[in-house]
C-alpha cells in the first residue's frame, strides 16, 4: 500500500495501475529505457515499479523540467522512450538493449553532472543492508516530504518503505505548514526531507511540539540548523551517499552535523584520521568510487564528513573549510545563512569571500569583528556580499564554484550590498 497525499492506494489497485502503465508505454519490449517525466506521482511510481519489475532502465526526470530540456536529457542518456502525462510516449531512439536499472545524472554542485547508471540488482543489494542495518524505523511510519524522482526519496523512503512491509506517505508539497499537518495524523512519524524543510518545519512548529523521527540527507546541516532541528525532533538520523553508490552510511542518532554514520555492510569504505582527513573512497561490489569528499574514520567507526575537496580554500598554504567559517557566521545573532567561498588572492593566492543573507540589519563592521573574534586570521571572510536568499537547492546543497564565478563576474545579484574588508 502507499499514501500519496490524502489517497490510498492498496496492493491490488498498485498492481493493477502498474500493469495498466506497462501495457500503455511497451515496458514487455526487451532492454528499453524510459525517460519518466510525470506530475501525478501514482502514475509516476505505478510507472517505475513496472519498469523495475520487468528489469527494464528508468530515468525519473523532475516534473517541473520544460518538455523540451526532458527531451535533450533522455536524448543524451540514449533513452529509447520519452513518457510524460497520461502514459504519452514519444520515441526517441533504436540504441541497443541495456542493463536494466536506474539512470541518474550528479547535481554537478563539484562539477560537470555525470550521467551514471545504478542496475536494479545493485539496487536491490542496498535496499536489503539498509533493512538489517537500520532498525530504528521499524516502528515508524515513513513520510516522504522530498522529490521521489531522487534516489533518496525513491529508494530510501518509498522502496526501504515496502520492503519492511510499511505504508509510504508520500507528500507532494513543498509547503510545511501542509506537511506539519499530516505528521499529526500520523502515528510516529519519520520524516525524509531536505534539511532546507526540516528546518523551516522546526521554525513553524509551536512552542513545546515535537515530531518523532526526521532524516536529514543531501548537504551538511549547518550547525545552528541542526540545534533548531535537534530541540523540535525525538529522533535524529542522518544518511550519507553519492549518486553512483546510493546510501554508504546511516547516523542513528545526529548529534554533530559531520558525523555521517556507519558504513553499510555491502561497503567498504576508506578515509583518513582526524589528524590527516582524506578523500572517502567508496568500494562496492567491483567498482571502486572516489567521492570527491574530504573526511575520516574515527576509532567507533564513524565516518566523519570534513569538506569537498574542491570546496577547500588554501590562503597562503594554510586550508580553510568553508563550513568551519558558515557555521561562525550563522551562530552570529539575525545571519539566517551563509556560504564561504573562494576568491582568488595576488598575495594569498586565495582567500575567503562570504556570501549570506539576515533577517535584519548586520553591519559590515559587526560582522568582521564577530568572524575576527571567533575565526583564525586566514579564515576571516576578505569580503562579504549580502544577498535575500542564497541560492540553495531543494536538497540544501549549493554550488561554491557557481557563486565564486558570478561573484568573480560581478554577476552576483546583491540586495544590499557588497562590502570590501
Amino acid at each position: 500500500m502507499i499514501r500519496i497525499d490524502d489517497k490510498f492506494y492498496d496492493r491490488a489497485v498498485m498492481q493493477t495501475m502498474s500493469r495498466r502503465a506497462a501495457a500503455a508505454v511497451g515496458v514487455a519490449d526487451h532492454g528499453l529505457s524510459f525517460a519518466v517525466r510525470m506530475s501525478d506521482t501514482a502514475d509516476y511510481l505505478s510507472l517505475l515499479l513496472a519498469i523495475r519489475e520487468a528489469g527494464a532502465s528508468a530515468l525519473p526526470i523532475h516534473p517541473s523540467t520544460p518538455h523540451a530540456a526532458a527531451r535533450r536529457l533522455a536524448t543524451d542518456f540514449g533513452c529509447h522512450r520519452l513518457v510524460t502525462d497520461g502514459f504519452a510516449v514519444e520515441q526517441l531512439g533504436a540504441a541497443g538493449p541495456g542493463p536494466g536499472g536506474l539512470l541518474q545524472t550528479t547535481s554537478g554542485t563539484t562539477g560537470e553532472p555525470k550521467r551514471i547508471i545504478r542496475t536494479w540488482s545493485e539496487i536491490d543489494r542496498e535496499i536489503e543492508s539498509y533493512v538489517a542495518t537500520f532498525h530504528a524505523p521499524e516502528t515508524m511510519s515513513p513520510v516522504v516530504a522530498c522529490p521521489v524522482t531522487h534516489s533518496y526519496g525513491l529508494i530510501c523512503g518509498v522502496f526501504v518503505a515496502l520492503r519492511r512491509g510499511q505504508v509510504p506517505h508520500v507528500v507532494g508539497t513543498g509547503n510545511p505548514k501542509y506537511l506539519i499537518a499530516r505528521l499529526r495524523d500520523t502515528t510516529r512519524p519519520l520524516l525524509y526531507s531536505s534539511p532546507a524543510m526540516l528546518h523551516a518545519v522546526a521554525r513553524l512548529l509551536p512552542e513545546g511540539e515535537t515530531i518523532c523521527a526526521a532524516m536529514t540527507s543531501g548537504t551538511v546541516l549547518p550547525e545552528t540548523w541542526l540545534a533548531t532541528i535537534r530541540a523540535r525532533t525525538t529522533h535524529l538520523f542522518q544518511q550519507y551517499g553519492c549518486s553512483e553508490a546510493g546510501c554508504v552510511a546511516i547516523n542513528p542518532d545526529l548529534t554533530a552535523s559531520g558525523d555521517m554514520g556507519l558504513p553499510l555492510p555491502h561497503h567498504r569504505v576508506e578515509a583518513g584520521d582526524d589528524a590527516q582527513p582524506r578523500e572517502i573512497v567508496v568500494h562496492t561490489g567491483d567498482r571502486t568510487i572516489r567521492t570527491a569528499d574530504l573526511g575520516y574514520t574515527r576509532p567507533d567507526g564513524m565516518l566523519v564528513f570534513v569538506a569537498r575537496l574542491d570546496d577547500t580554500i588554501n590562503v597562503s598554504g594554510l586550508n580553510v573549510y568553508p563550513k568551519e567559517v558558515e557555521d561562525v557566521v550563522m551562530a552570529m545573532p539575525g545571519v539566517t545563512d551563509a556560504v564561504a567561498f573562494r576568491r582568488l588572492d595576488p598575495f594569498a593566492g586565495e582567500r575567503v569571500a562570504l556570501a549570506f543573507s539576515a533577517e535584519h540589519d548586520v553591519s559590515p563592521a559587526a560582522l568582521r569583528e564577530w568572524c575576527i573574534q571567533n575565526l583564525a586570521a586566514h579564515q576571516v571572510p576578505i569580503e562579504t556580499v549580502r544577498l535575500a536568499r542564497l541560492p540553495r537547492q531543494a536538497n540544501g546543497k549549493i554550488n561554491r564554484r557557481e557563486i565564486a564565478a558570478l561573484h568573480a563576474a560581478g554577476r552576483l545579484e546583491l540586495s544590499a550590498e557588497d562590502i570590501v574588508a
